[in-house]
């Protein structure tokens, strides 16, 4: 039997959605939370409260489910359907945490079957991913950093980044000892002018010391000088940091053409947490309530006893007042 909505308005329906909404731990749960309407399938009906009350019982037993929690990925999402796009890391990673979680799931409610049977029937119609987890994994490490050894090619340009940053300190540290020795460089010594070590030069002796200027002081008394000898160096870690970012995208980019087709099974795990964290909220706001599990029948016979509105009900308790 279909419900005017004038009448949930009447009955203040919507603003209890809202206070469902709020036991959300994701976006996408407080968004589907907020948009419920009565269900009249009386399958359906059975089911998410049978789902609902295995949760609820939860709390009182020493099986925790799993923590549900998740990025949104909308976006990510959204690019997967543009060919020749590329996801970025925290696209990736976030895809990778939703599946852990989905995956997590599957083999505690497979686990424990006998206690969530419900929960259990529904995971169990979700494809694993173990597959796009480990394929995430060779390229992000548990930092959410591209891994060295991503590629072959990623893992000599970063040795070699190595290399050069060794040198260019060294040759800076001889510039630094040598102009210092010579009464050349001011109190500070060095300073850092767009990500680049500097000398800080004494004006008077900006001549002497060979090497690209790249500012000075307020005053005009301090020259900073990039050396000579550092200058070689400093090229070529730009070239390989170039090099770097231009593999770093060719791997995402191949991560992306790899998950792309699995598209609907990322979706699939979104689905899923989301509706367990709807579940999650009607739990926790069936305790607040202290609620319990309605019998349903089909005679259309209501049957309600010591039954209280929940919205008189959370306010009175919020005043310690009894509801009669």
């Amino acid at each position: 039997m279909h419900i005017p909505a004038k009448t949930l308005t009447d009955l203040e329906f919507p603003v209890v959605l809202e206070q469902l909404a709020a036991h959300c731990i994701t976006e996408a749960g407080a968004n589907a939370a907020a948009q419920i309407v009565p269900i009249e399938e009386e399958d359906l009906i059975l089911n998410a409260l049978g789902k609902t009350k295995e949760y609820l019982d939860s709390f009182e037993l020493d099986t925790v489910i799993p923590n549900h929690g998740f990025d949104p990925i909308d976006n990510e999402i959204r690019l997967l359907g543009i060919e020749n796009t590329s996801l970025e890391v925290d696209g990736f990673r976030r895809i990778l945490g939703i599946c852990r979680s989905g995956t997590l799931h599957r083999k505690f409610f497979k686990k424990q079957k006998l206690i969530f049977p419900l929960w259990a029937e529904e995971t169990a119609k979700i494809e694993d991913s173990k597959f796009i987890i480990d394929e995430i994994k060779k390229v992000i490490d548990r930092f959410g950093e591209i891994r060295d050894d991503a590629s072959s090619e990623l893992k000599e340009i970063r040795k070699d980044i190595q290399s050069v940053r060794a040198k260019l300190n060294q040759s800076f540290a001889s510039a630094l000892s040598r102009y210092k020795a010579q009464d050349y460089l001011d109190e500070i010594r060095e300073s850092t002018v767009d990500s680049k070590r500097v000398l800080a030069v004494k004006a008077m002796y900006r001549k002497k010391v060979k090497g690209s200027v790249l500012g000075s002081s307020r005053t005009g008394s301090i020259v900073f000088i990039e050396p000579d000898a550092v200058m070689q160096h400093s090229r070529a870690l730009n070239n390989l940091i170039f090099d770097e970012q231009e593999e770093i995208k060719r791997i995402l980019k191949e991560l992306t053409e790899f998950i792309r087709p699995f598209t609907p099974l990322i979706v699939q795990y979104v689905a899923y947490l989301t509706q367990m964290d709807v579940c999650s909220a009607k739990a926790k706001y069936a305790k607040e309530l202290n609620a319990i599990l309605p019998q349903i029948n089909d005679e259309k016979r209501l049957s309600l006893k010591d039954a209280y509105h929940p919205l008189l009900y959370l306010s009175n308790k919020q005043k310690k007042e009894k509801t009669w």
